[in-house]
Order: structure tokens, then C-alpha cells, then sequence
């Protein structure tokens, strides 16, 4: 009777889990993200819990009756660790070398005798749990065509995508290139030079001239003059494979557009030796 109670409490609680997590999934747009459906998880979680205290207090109770029966017959007490080695004997249900005779097979292979352990229960509670998450998934993604990964990461981008565009249009102190202005301030084109002469003059030579970058005081220009195009360029770099590396990694974006204005102020400068001209020829 207390068993078969026992079994029709595993039965409800499945079946509660089951019809949970399949709320869960049909309700939430990312049912497997620990941060948007915790409840996944919790629910997981919580039948892993429940087949753990119940393995647990069959222990226990088994070891209290055992504790009065065997005070009742005047048989001194197991130590107080004794309960350790039963928990783990049933979670595994191993039997021990004496008893092996009770499991083992009649199949003989040069004296090699094969046994017939039972699988062991947390195994097997796992296994439980694998099918209860592969129908809940099933329904989830086939039956009821829920988004698959490429379609939550489109999604995904596109609210990050939205949040950025509506973090620029509010952020005042933010400068990109659609809102940067040329600076003209000493004070500034002092800081962009000091930068230019850091990070940029190994390529573009200290006065402008070019070397293994582009003469930058000339009209001509790869990617575009103006202190937007160039501000740009420095930021996300020039042509892939062969261009500039992107610097917005590295400097901030008042210091690129400092040095952005510096190398603006580089237009029509004479440099000691100037690289030919290269790209096409730059109009406001």
C-alpha cells in the first residue's frame, strides 16, 4: 500500500513537471535561457531534488527502524556514519562481492562469468528526466514551431541592434561618426598629434608623407576625407586584408576624434618626402 502511494506521488509530480515545463515552453520566446525561463531549470532542478529526499528519507527511516528494532532486541547500534554507505548502496544498488552469487549469469567464457547488475537508480531517474525533456522539446520546436537558434540570434541582435540606436539618439557625450564635429582647439589638435605620432606615424611617417599607409596631406583619399570619413576609417579600420586595423578597441572616441581632426589639419601641408597620391580625389 505505502508503495504503491508512493508511486502514484511520482505519477502526479511527472505529470505536474511535464505540464509545467510544456507551459513554459510555449510561453516564453527562449525557453532554454536560464535568464529569460528560469523555470526550466527550476523545475529540472526541483524533480532531481525530490527522487534525491526521497531516496534520503527511505534512508533515514529505514536506518530509525532499524535503530528501534535493534534497541528493542538488545543489539548494539551501527556507528553513526553508517547511514553513508546505504545511501550510496541505493543509488548504485551494487552487490557486494559475497552476494554476487545471487546476479550472476550462466554464461561462461573461459572461466569469465558475466553478472546481471540492475542499472542504477540515478541512471536511471536521469533517463527519466532525458525523455521527459526530448517530448517537451519535440513539441516545443516541431509541433508547435517554436524559433530555432539562428532565428533567436537574428532576434536577438536586432533588440541589441535597437537598444544601441536608442542609447545614441539619448546619450549626449557620445560622439560617433555622424555627430562628430572638426576640432580646432589647440589644446585638442595638440592631444590628436601626440596620438598620431604614438600610433599612427610608424605607417603614415611623423609629418603626413606616407609609407606603408597613405599620404594624408594631399587631396586624395581611399576611403573618403572629411573629418567624419576619416574619423570612421580610424575607428573601424580601413580595407579588409590590407587597410588600417580598427582603433576603436584601443582609444577612446574623443581621442579618435582628436587625432581625426589632426589629420584633417594635415590637408595641404608639405611633407619631406610625400607618398603618391592615392584613391580619388575629395570634395566637401
Amino acid at each position: 500500500m505505502k508503495k504503491s502511494f508512493q508511486s502514484t506521488v511520482y505519477v502526479i509530480f511527472v505529470i505536474v513537471t511535464f505540464i509545467a515545463l510544456a507551459k513554459a515552453f510555449m510561453v516564453y520566446e527562449n525557453p532554454f535561457s536560464v535568464y529569460e525561463n528560469p523555470l526550466v531549470w527550476l523545475a529540472l532542478i526541483g524533480f532531481i531534488l525530490v527522487v534525491v529526499l526521497k531516496e534520503l528519507v527511505s534512508t533515514l527511516a529505514i536506518k530509525r527502524a532499524t535503530t528501534l528494532q535493534n534497541e528493542k532486541d538488545g543489539i548494539i547500534p551501527e556507528p553513526s556514519n553508517a547511514w553513508l554507505p546505504k545511501l550510496l548502496k541505493s543509488w548504485t544498488k551494487a552487490k557486494r562481492i559475497e552476494d554476487e552469487q545471487e546476479i550472476i549469469l550462466d554464461h561462461n567464457y573461459d572461466g569469465i562469468r558475466e553478472l546481471d547488475n540492475s542499472l542504477p537508480p540515478w541512471w536511471v531517474y536521469m533517463f527519466y528526466a532525458s525523455i521527459v525533456f526530448a517530448v517537451v522539446y519535440l513539441v516545443r520546436f516541431e509541433v508547435l514551431d517554436g524559433d530555432s537558434q539562428i532565428v533567436e540570434y537574428d532576434k536577438a541582435v536586432a533588440e541589441a541592434k535597437a537598444e544601441l540606436n536608442k542609447y545614441k539618439a539619448t546619450a549626449t557625450d557620445l560622439i560617433t561618426a555622424d555627430n562628430v564635429t572638426l576640432l580646432t582647439d589647440a589644446k585638442d589638435l595638440s592631444r590628436g598629434k601626440a596620438i598620431f605620432n604614438l600610433n599612427c606615424a610608424s605607417c603614415h611617417l611623423g609629418d603626413g608623407g606616407g609609407s606603408i599607409g597613405p599620404n594624408l596631406t594631399d587631396e586624395f583619399w581611399i576611403l573618403g576625407g572629411g573629418i567624419k570619413n576619416v574619423f570612421s576609417t580610424i575607428s573601424n579600420g580601413g580595407r579588409d586584408g590590407k587597410g588600417m586595423i580598427a582603433w576603436n578597441k584601443t582609444l577612446k572616441t574623443e581621442d579618435i576624434a582628436k587625432v581625426s581632426s589632426y589629420v584633417v589639419s594635415l590637408q595641404g601641408t608639405t611633407p619631406a618626402q610625400g607618398k603618391a597620391a592615392q584613391g580619388e580625389k575629395w570634395e566637401e
